[in-house]
């Protein structure tokens, strides 16, 4: 059950994170753990720029932007550890990403990443992306962390 003390509101993420519509992609985070892990959602809606291309005729959410709301997570969970956000997380590596269906408007995309290792500014995370408890996208990804 979700700690109501270890949440974190979208005003809290913006100022943790650089990124801003629409490249912000948590909306909130519904628990965490310091140096441990971290859940939040996407409410995915229609008004989502990447849907005019993607695809116009069946609207699905892209694989890399789950990706990213992935690492994003894992961005407000390493300055939550760190105790600052005055350095970027950029991705350093991907490994083992898998897609499993389709996320689209409507869906609510619940985002699971945990940390595995740190070491020397690196941080290795494994990630869930689940729509309905059914899983979306998984994968491990690296982030290195760098001054803005």
């Amino acid at each position: 059950m979700a700690n109501p003390l270890n949440t974190v509101e979208i005003n809290e993420i913006m100022s943790l994170l650089p990124h801003r519509y629409p490249f912000l992609l948590i909306d909130r985070v519904t628990d965490y753990e310091l140096n441990d892990y971290l859940h939040g959602y996407k409410n995915i809606t229609i008004n989502e720029p990447c849907f005019t291309g993607h695809f116009p005729e069946r609207p699905i959410f892209p694989g890399v932007m789950i990706l990213e709301a992935m690492a994003q997570a894992a961005g407000i969970l390493g300055f939550k550890t760190m105790g600052n956000n005055d350095q970027l997380y950029l991705y350093a590596g991907i490994d083992k990403a898998r897609f499993k269906h389709p996320v689209e408007p409507g869906d609510r995309l619940d985002i699971e990443v945990k940390l595995l290792k740190e070491r020397r500014g690196i941080w290795k995370f494994s990630g869930v992306a689940k729509v309905d408890g059914k899983e979306a996208c998984i994968a491990e990804f690296m982030c290195a962390m760098r001054d803005m």
